[in-house]
């Protein structure tokens, strides 16, 4: 057959961060995690951690074991930066078998720091991640002329899509879901090496077929229909006629691997099952490599803008696709509100239907916090001197040598201060260093997941909310040497995660349409936000930023909320994430931390 099949995986932990520790910014930052121990079974065995994020990197050794028994090159796998470098904090001898897959057996795929939504984030932020998503991933990238790119949740706009491809000399391949594509009239065309035009520049573009792509992460058909589904049902008998190659392209997260005890060998068995049908397993860049070689054949103009495919601005890979308007995706899943008619949605939690207004809440608020620390961090550096923007960017992305200092002295990186201060020579160090350490803090807040789910009180809100609270207390207390009024300022900011049940009217939600109705009402604004924890009346967002503030507040500032809350309810506990309730946890009402404070 001249069909060629591919699966992408895609590997990311937020982690279980409940405090950051104080630091000079000279050295990586240091943590306390989340005590709520969990079990996974794989295969026959009990994999267990003292929290989720422990448990899923002891898993990662047999996800690994197993992609090295594939062909080399069959397969391709991104793994976000601060979720690699956790393994090389925890499990170093995981990270080198990682690292030797990464450089010999699947092809490496470049991902973004800390996952957020791309598009999400201002377009500061964004030029800075794209940059040091190349950088983190140089060891593994080096000598490849073309490369693959995950975007977190697949979220693309055109802009986020020039401001990626213009921050590598490398021709780029992002990896996407067929129902972001526009005008794809002929089904087969998305089997081609097609191109996408973003703003002047372009790149080549995979969509994954959904159906089959869940059907193995869900469980939803055996093996034999798995294949099947592949070989029989997406064959194109126009390109099979003329013999040119085409490739089936799916994708999950790497997780998906460890769904159920038989998920690897179920995995195993369907590339075999592939193989024995004729059906050669090569993954996506190198089906672009050998096209663009003449290795395979061609049809004329493919890989060229002639083969172009649009691709819808805020699509992405896993949004609630039944309420979409146009049968393609987009990115209501995290914003709450659906683009095409500005309604705020509902979903089901637990049996019962949960307006999902506070995760607009959410992004509107992230928004301003994380512009408020960019502001500030630019401002006080501006205060030393250093006047250019481009030269605080780039000591921003040369930052990531110190904050992921370990991974890039694995491969005899610099990660000297002269380096990272070069391009802000008149600064001073420790103001500077500090001031990076706080940006990627703030950075660190900014994972795509709290609103991933449909409730908001998770353990990966919590860490989002703590992280963010860091930034802000710590370069409030950077102003309180400089600039009182500013220092002030910063912090009613943090307030705001405090007050974050206020903003139902100061950002006037009430006027907002919802689908039914109901979605924007007071009443369904605080259930949405409702405890779900036993000891802790305050909302998850609100109890973070206690949680944070209790420790790290100047005294006088400690002292205000201390009138206003209660900080004996300050407390890490969270409710369970609906998706790793597959785990055996020791306590499986809530998603405790077990730590002494």
């Amino acid at each position: 057959m001249f069909m060629k099949f591919t699966y992408h995986f895609h590997a990311y932990q937020p982690g279980d961060i409940i405090y950051i520790h104080d630091g000079s910014g000279w050295d990586p930052i240091k943590y306390s995690e989340r005590l709520s121990p969990v079990a996974l079974k794989i295969r026959e065995e009990e994999v267990k951690g003292r929290n989720w994020t422990r448990a899923m990197i002891k898993a990662y050794e047999y996800v690994d074991d197993t992609l090295k028994m594939l062909d080399e090159g069959s397969v391709s796998v991104d793994i976000e930066p601060f979720t690699l470098y956790m393994v090389l904090k925890y499990k170093p001898k995981i990270y080198g078998e990682i690292v030797e897959t990464l450089e010999t057996y699947v092809e490496p795929v470049v991902t973004v720091p800390f996952h957020p939504i791309m598009p999400h984030l201002g377009t500061f932020e964004q030029e800075v991640l794209a940059r040091v998503s190349f950088d983190f991933y140089r060891p593994f990238i080096a000598r490849r002329d073309i490369v693959g790119y995950w975007l977190p949740e697949n979220v693309i706009t055109k802009e986020t899509a020039k401001i990626i491809t213009s921050s590598t000399d490398k021709e780029v391949v992002f990896l996407l879901d067929e129902r972001q594509f526009i005008g794809v009239n002929i089904p087969q065309a998305k089997f081609s090496c097609n191109k996408y035009l973003c703003n002047g520049k372009s790149a080549y573009v995979f969509g994954r077929v959904h159906t089959i792509s869940d059907a193995f992460a869900f469980n939803t058909l055996d093996v034999d229909g798995l294949i099947q589904a592949v070989a029989k049902g997406c064959i194109d008998v126009f390109k099979e006629k003329e013999g040119i190659e085409y490739l089936v392209f799916l994708s999950s997260d790497l997780e998906s691997l460890v769904a159920n005890p038989q998920q690897l060998d179920r995995f195993l068995s369907w590339i075999e099952g592939l193989k024995k049908n004729g059906i050669e397993i090569v993954n996506s860049v190198e089906f672009v490599r050998r096209k663009k070689s003449g290795e395979y054949k061609a049809l004329p103009g493919e890989c060229s803008d002639s083969f172009r495919i649009n691709v819808k601005d805020y699509s992405s890979w896993s949004d609630y696709f039944d309420l979409s308007l146009d049968g393609r995706t987009s990115d209501m899943r995290w914003t709450g509100i659906r683009r095409e008619d500005n309604v705020v949605i509902n979903r089901i939690y637990k049996g019962k239907k949960v307006s999902q207004l506070w995760k607009y809440a959410f992004t509107k608020l992230f928004r301003e916090l994380n512009r408020a620390v960019r502001f500030g961090v630019i401002d006080l550096l501006k205060m030393q001197g250093v006047e250019n923007i481009n030269a605080i960017k780039e000591f921003l992305v040369r930052y990531a040598r110190i904050f992921f200092r370990e991974h890039y002295e694995y491969f005899e990186l610099d990660t000297s201060v002269d380096y990272v201060m070069e391009p802000i020579k008149e600064a001073d160090p420790s103001i500077a260093l500090k001031l990076g350490r706080i940006y990627y803090i703030m950075l660190l807040a900014n994972h795509s997941c709290p609103r991933f789910w449909e409730n908001i009180d998770t353990r990966v809100t919590f860490g989002n909310v703590v992280a963010i609270s860091k930034a802000l207390i710590d370069l409030m207390e950077l102003y309180m040497e400089e600039n009182e009024e500013r220092a002030n300022y910063i912090f009613l900011e943090y307030m705001k995660l405090l007050a974050f049940p206020q903003l139902y009217y100061d950002y006037d939600l009430f006027n907002l349409k919802g689908l039914e109705g109901w979605e924007t009402t007071e009443k369904a604004w605080f259930e949405s936000l409702a405890s779900e924890v036993p000891n802790s009346k305050y909302n998850v967002v609100t109890r973070a930023a206690l949680y944070a503030g209790k420790k790290d507040l100047p005294k006088d500032m400690r002292g205000v909320i201390e009138v206003l809350y209660d900080l004996n309810e300050a407390v890490a506990d969270t409710g369970h994430i609906p998706g790793e309730m597959h785990g055996k946890w020791e306590n499986m009402e809530w998603c405790e931390h077990k730590g002494k404070e």
